[in-house]
């Protein structure tokens, strides 16, 4: 008599399994997903109203010593240490951003110094990298002014080979003077420029008069 034996079937899926309703697992991963983007590459921070990309950029910048007074240096080699180092991504789109605030009709006040063809208002695009040259502004050194006095925290980079500053001290309220745009999954921001002179009498008279009504600032 010949015996018969079943194939086992398929086996379920083992470990943590939640029963949850598909409108709450979507809403929970879109948010994961909307706080992943405004964190990586969206939003400025409202500490130094930098995004990660000009953090990243002008951090890059002070590693290569490329202060005011310094000399200027391509900014293919300023973008290589950029998305070697600290940023992952296309060249072009952090050439973008490096190019941006060097464009006086952009920012209210340049971070980058700029040599060379950088675009101009009407919308003719700046020279390749490899032509074009840039260094720090002052405002640039203010924003970074303090970093090595542990005013800051550090993390490690995408590789862990580095470490990089996950907020600039900023000595000036960037985010106010220059302002900022920005679009996310979600939501997005549009701060307009502000005069530095004017932020700072505010700020003073804000510290001596806490209850001051935003009319009166």
């Amino acid at each position: 008599m010949n015996a018969t034996t079943k194939s086992a079937g398929p086996t379920g899926p083992t470990g943590d399994i939640r029963d949850t309703r598909l409108a709450d697992a979507i809403s929970e991963r879109y948010l994961s997903y909307a706080l992943s983007i405004i964190m990586s590459r969206s939003l400025p921070d409202v500490r130094d109203g930098l995004k990660p990309v000009h953090r990243r950029l002008l951090f890059a910048m002070r590693q290569l010593k490329l202060d005011p007074d310094q000399g200027y240096k391509k900014c293919a080699r300023v973008i290589g240490d950029v998305i070697g180092k600290y940023h992952p991504h296309g060249d072009q789109s952090v050439y973008n951003a490096l190019v941006r605030l060097a464009q006086e009709f952009a920012v209210r006040y340049p971070l980058v110094d700029g040599q060379g063809n950088f675009g101009n208002i009407d919308g003719d695009n700046p020279a390749a990298m490899r032509y074009t040259e840039a260094r720090m502004t002052e405002v640039a050194t203010a924003i970074l002014e303090g970093i090595d006095e542990d005013s800051v925290d550090f993390r490690e980079t995408y590789d862990g080979e580095d470490k990089e500053p996950i907020v600039m001290p900023s000595s000036i309220p960037n985010l106010l003077a220059n302002g900022a745009e920005g679009i996310a999954v979600g939501m997005a921001c549009s701060i307009p420029p502000h005069n530095l002179e004017e932020l700072c009498t505010a700020l003073i008279h804000l510290i001596k008069f806490p209850n001051a009504t935003i009319g009166k600032l």
